[in-house]
């Protein structure tokens, strides 16, 4: 007789999942981002910043990274989570960087990313903005029109080139959970076939500018209420 395993549910979470636990990582995360650019200042190094943002984490209960703190800094912004940085970049008087965490709390995984710039650079302040108001655009078309994890990239790709921005196809979003997501084994939102529930999947957007070496990035919990 052959057993056939059973395929888990692509939004499985398991025995300790608590929604509320993941809006409160949700926001610690956060909490953690801004604390974080807080200490962002000209001349700091991506690793550096690093360094710093551990008392940060050690200040808000952090239980632990469930992915390595990636701050990208001018040039690196353009580079997805693979990529190693080009060494000893320096962030200029007027120069964009951005920060994504991957932390756990209470058991439970936070996910968030943002760009900002520093000084006065209004093309890159232009990207920072398009990265956050592109993300809004596809999490409310998900709210209201029930798309699935394909067609929210396929509506951010669209949207993006009208915005006047390259937008980064190897980046399409994943789940998060209580720690760790990663055994449910869940894929790429991007590739997700059916309309994501709310609270289990990460939304994130790269976009980049067509032909200067600086991009932007964004990532939030989808969630029903904004």
């Amino acid at each position: 007789m052959t057993t056939i395993t059973p395929i888990p549910s692509r939004e499985a979470v398991g025995t300790g999942f608590d929604p509320g636990a993941m809006q409160r990582a949700r926001e610690q995360s956060w909490a953690a981002l801004h604390g974080i650019r807080e200490r962002m200042r000209p001349g700091i190094s991506e690793d550096e910043a690093k360094a710093e943002a551990t008392e940060v984490f050690k200040a808000l209960g952090m239980e632990r990274l469930w992915h390595p703190v990636i701050i990208r800094i001018g040039e690196n912004t353009t580079r997805i989570y693979r990529e190693r940085s080009t060494p000893d970049v320096r962030l200029g008087e007027n120069d964009i960087y951005f920060i994504d965490l991957g932390l756990v709390f209470d058991g439970h995984e936070g996910d968030v990313g943002d760009t900002f710039v520093v000084g006065h650079a209004p093309e890159k302040q232009a990207c920072a903005d398009a990265a956050r108001a592109l993300f809004h655009s596809v999490a409310d078309a998900w709210r209201t029109q029930d798309l699935s994890g394909e067609a929210l990239y396929a509506f951010a790709n669209e949207h993006a080139e009208a915005m006047g921005w390259r937008f980064n196809h190897a980046i399409k979003g994943h789940r998060v959970s209580d720690f760790p997501h990663s055994v449910h084994k869940a894929g790429d939102l991007g590739e997700l076939g059916v309309v994501p529930s709310s609270g289990l999947w990460i939304l994130e957007i790269q976009i980049a500018h067509p032909t200067e070496p600086y991009g932007a990035f964004y990532e939030d919990l989808l969630t029903r209420t904004p």
